[in-house]
């Protein structure tokens, strides 16, 4: 492959058209460009970028703009383009330097011909445009490893997700037009790009909003849709539901770097029903994690009980009700989330026949959207349901997972070295452990609370963003500190609530060995009891969670050793040390 070179020159008619004359390829072969000003960045790809970049001159917003940035490559092709336009979109906007204009295309997430070769050749693109100033300091593999670029709605969809976001965008026009008003459902493993549709949506819809400018904008995933009127939604209340509080924060912080998401709320369920003019669309992120009443919610459950008294007269101890029943109350388009198997506290989520109800009748509504993709793991679709398999021993041979770091290990030092080492090399790596230990270290912050094999170790320190914060390198994260974010690599600790049982034949759940505080319980007030097999159930979900974060590889470690034995002709052993690159 041949070099790249980057032309620049001032962002006027003269420059432009002088420019245009000095070579054939600047108004016929694909490139890719940026034009900025002091304070905002448009980013564009074009096979006619001289023309383009005229038609750019007449926009309203081109007196924001002072100078363009062609990058130019012979072997370019608008594959190549397309990719290379996404990824230094999701860069400008991770950055920060400047305020991105582009709104969403209809770009998909597509292979083509030597793509690993071409992203090796983004990174040096990157770094020369960031020593002409388009950049600030920060590393191409901070930016990469932010919440603002992994989180960002500047993505290029996989089929099965832009498939997703079409249907979604023509139920709510249809529903305009009937005033029917059913939850859509979105169902997706992990991995598989719920939260990035969530995001994505939100955007868009937010960009509506906005006078559609031909000069500047390009055609928008929704315009391009002939299903859809814009019209129809254009003028729609956005709000976005995260029952989480970790995740909710870090979106919160995403929404608010970006122009017309910083205008979307990022709530709770308790503000979406508290909110007076209530909303039009209710995007609900993990929403299997909403909840059910609960006495053990302390703090909120008198609130819980007025809310429910306030939106339904008839639910006289304000118990009934769900907050599912308020999403679908406060919103007249509830787009729902979920995976029902990422249920983790059988007392306070929604129950699990709540949930399938909830599909099913999605399902009837035609109102359900699958997405099968994994975007996440570098294992591809097999894995999710192979590691849950194997932890289950309902798997029946090992499958090798040639691109994805996998192994198993018997010592938890090693383990915790080499995730130390990844995070040297690549970042955002992170030890995780099921909730196998009391939090000790909220009260007392200098005591330890994991000891494993003479290795102490400290829960996260905090519940919000855990996975940036500067001491998570050090901790360990658990199931509510880690849902809905991705990491490059995961130490995963399988803790003593899970054991192998020899008169059984098969792994079982030791209560007394969990200490989520509300993962075990009773719900009293609902008159909800749950044996040691329901909750093997939601502890298998937590680890469904937990291992499958690592988009570059999951290192496992399992504490009860008739267990760790079952488990281990499952998964591969950690290189030898001398034989480590």
């Amino acid at each position: 492959m041949t070099g790249f070179k980057i032309k620049r020159d001032r962002f006027s008619h003269d420059a432009v058209a002088h420019w245009a004359k000095l070579e054939v390829a600047h108004d016929d072969w694909p490139v890719v460009y940026a034009i900025d000003g002091s304070d905002h960045v448009y980013i564009g790809e074009s096979v006619n970028a001289a023309t383009r970049m005229r038609q750019h001159l007449d926009s309203p917003k081109a007196h924001l703009l002072d100078r363009f940035h062609v990058v130019l490559d012979d072997t370019f092709n608008k594959s190549v383009c397309l990719d290379l336009e996404t990824y230094l979109i999701r860069l400008f906007a991770a950055d920060q330097r400047f305020t991105v204009l582009n709104k969403q295309t209809n770009s998909r997430n597509s292979n083509y011909y030597d793509r690993a070769q071409y992203r090796t050749r983004f990174t040096a693109i990157f770094e020369a445009l960031r020593d002409q100033g388009l950049f600030d300091t920060k590393r191409l593999d901070e930016l990469e490893n932010s919440n603002l670029f992994k989180l960002s709605p500047f993505v290029s969809l996989t089929q099965t997700q832009a498939v997703a976001v079409e249907a979604i965008l023509a139920i709510v026009q249809e529903s305009t037009s009937t005033n029917i008003s059913e939850p859509i459902v979105v169902q997706g493993d992990p991995g598989t790009g719920k939260t990035v549709v969530g995001v994505f949506l939100a955007k868009l819809l937010a960009d509506l909003h906005d006078t559609f400018d031909p000069a500047l904008d390009e055609e928008t995933f929704a315009e391009d849709t002939d299903a859809v009127a814009p019209a129809a939604v254009r003028t729609l209340r956005i709000g976005f539901v995260v029952p989480q509080q970790s995740l909710r924060n870090t979106l919160k912080k995403v929404f608010e770097g970006i122009p017309a998401l910083d205008s979307v709320p990022v709530i709770t369920a308790f503000e979406a029903a508290e909110d007076e003019a209530g909303f039009d669309v209710l995007l609900v992120d993990e929403a299997h994690r909403l909840q059910q009443f609960s006495g053990a919610l302390q703090t909120n459950s008198s609130r819980f009980r007025r809310i429910n008294r306030e939106l339904f007269p008839d639910d006289l101890e304000g118990t009934v009700h769900t907050q599912l029943d308020w999403i679908r109350a406060k919103s007249r388009f509830p787009i729902l989330l979920l995976d029902a198997k990422q249920s983790v506290r059988p007392m306070a989520d929604l129950p699990a026949s709540v949930v399938a109800d909830l599909i099913d009748e999605a399902r009837v509504q035609e109102r359900f959207i699958r997405l099968w993709t994994q975007m996440r793991s570098l294992a591809g679709d097999e894995y999710v349901d192979y590691v849950v398999n194997a932890l289950t021993l309902h798997q029946d041979h090992r499958i090798e997972f040639v691109d994805y770091d996998l192994r198993f290990y018997d010592d938890i030092h090693r383990m915790r070295q080499d995730i130390f080492e990844r995070d040297a090399e690549v970042g955002l790596s992170r030890m995780l452990a099921g909730f196998a230990w009391p939090w000790v270290s909220k009260k007392q912050k200098h005591t330890p609370d994991i000891s494993i094999d003479g290795l102490s170790m400290f829960w996260n320190r905090t519940d919000k963003d855990w996975i940036n914060s500067p001491t998570a390198l050090e901790e360990v994260g658990c199931i509510h500190t880690s849902q809905g974010y991705d990491l490059n690599y995961a130490g995963v600790i399988i803790g003593p609530e899970l054991s192998w049982d020899e008169t059984r034949q098969s792994v079982v759940f030791v209560r007394q060995n969990y200490h989520d505080r509300n993962g075990a319980k009773n719900n009293v007030a609902l008159g909800q009891s749950y044996t040691d097999d329901d909750l093997l159930d939601y502890v298998v979900n937590v680890y469904r969670v937990l291992l499958t974060r690592g988009i570059r590889g999951t290192y496992i470690y399992v504490c009860d050793p008739a267990l760790r034995e079952k488990l281990r002709r499952f998964f591969p052993s950690p290189p030898h040390p001398l034989l480590h690159p």
